[in-house]
C-alpha cells in the first residue's frame, strides 16, 4: 500500500510539474506578443523614430553617415555574422536536423520543425506587409537590402531556427548545464545576428527588437503546443 500511494504521489507532482512548465510556457508567449505589440505601436505612432536614428548614427563617424566605427575589418566581419540570419544559412541549418530527424523516424518532430520554419518565414513576411516600414536611409547602408523594415526578418528567423534547434539539442542530453549552454548559444547567436543588422544600417533597432520578440513569441507556441500534445498522447514523446 506504500509503493502503491508513493507511486501515486510521485505521479501526482509531474503531473503538478507539467503544468506549471505549460503555465509558465503560455505566459512566457504572451509576454512576448505583448512586447511586440508594445514595440509595433510606439513605432506606427513614431515615438521610436528619434531613439532609432540616434542610435543608428552612434555607430556612425561623427558627420559622416556612411562611415561605421570601429576597425576596418569590422563591417566584414559584421557581413559575415548577418549571413548565420540568411535564409540560405538558416536553410541548411533545418535540413541538417530534417534530415536527422527522419532518419531516427521522428516524424512529429520533423512536422514541429517544418512547421516552426515554414510558419515563421509566413509570419514574417505578413508582418512587414501589415507595416510597410522602409528601410533606414540609403546613406546608413553598408549592404544592399530591398524588402521591407519592420520585423527584422533576420532577427526573428534566427530566433526561431536557433532556438528551436537548441531545444532539440537539449532535449537529447540529461546534464542541466549542458541545456543552458545550448539555449544560451542560441540567445547568443540571435543577439550578434540582430547587432549585425543594425551596425549595417539595414535596420532600425526596434525593428530588431521587433524581431526577437516575435521570434521567440512563435518558437515558444509551437513548443508548448508539442509539449501539450505529447501530454495528451496525440504524438509520440521524444526518443
Amino acid at each position: 500500500m506504500k509503493v502503491r500511494a508513493l507511486e501515486r504521489l510521485k505521479s501526482l507532482v509531474d503531473v503538478d510539474r507539467a503544468d506549471a512548465r505549460l503555465l509558465l510556457s503560455l505566459l512566457a508567449v504572451g509576454l512576448s506578443v505583448w512586447a511586440f505589440v508594445l514595440v509595433a505601436g510606439l513605432m506606427t505612432r513614431g515615438r521610436v523614430q528619434p531613439f532609432d536614428e540616434q542610435l543608428m548614427l552612434s555607430l556612425r563617424v561623427d558627420g559622416h553617415p556612411s562611415q561605421p566605427l570601429g576597425p576596418e575589418w569590422l563591417p566584414g566581419a559584421m557581413r559575415d555574422v548577418t549571413a548565420l540570419g540568411s535564409a540560405p544559412v538558416l536553410l541548411i541549418f533545418v535540413l541538417a536536423v530534417a534530415g536527422a530527424l527522419a532518419a531516427r523516424r521522428q516524424y512529429h518532430a520533423l512536422a514541429l520543425l517544418l512547421v516552426a520554419s515554414a510558419g515563421g518565414i509566413l509570419l514574417n513576411e505578413l508582418l512587414k506587409g501589415l507595416f510597410a516600414r522602409p528601410r533606414p536611409d540609403l546613406a546608413l547602408r553598408l549592404t544592399d537590402v530591398r524588402s521591407l523594415s519592420f520585423p527584422s526578418g533576420h532577427a526573428m528567423q534566427s530566433a526561431i531556427i536557433y532556438l528551436t534547434l537548441a531545444a532539440f539539442l537539449a532535449r537529447l542530453v540529461q546534464a542541466r548545464a549542458l541545456k543552458l549552454y545550448f539555449v544560451g548559444f542560441a540567445v547568443l547567436l540571435s543577439f550578434l545576428v540582430g547587432f549585425s543588422r543594425v551596425y549595417l544600417g539595414v535596420h532600425y533597432p526596434s525593428d530588431v527588437l521587433a524581431g526577437w520578440c516575435a521570434g521567440l513569441a512563435w518558437a515558444l507556441l509551437c513548443w508548448t503546443t508539442a509539449s501539450h500534445l505529447q501530454r495528451s498522447g496525440s504524438v509520440e514523446p521524444p526518443k
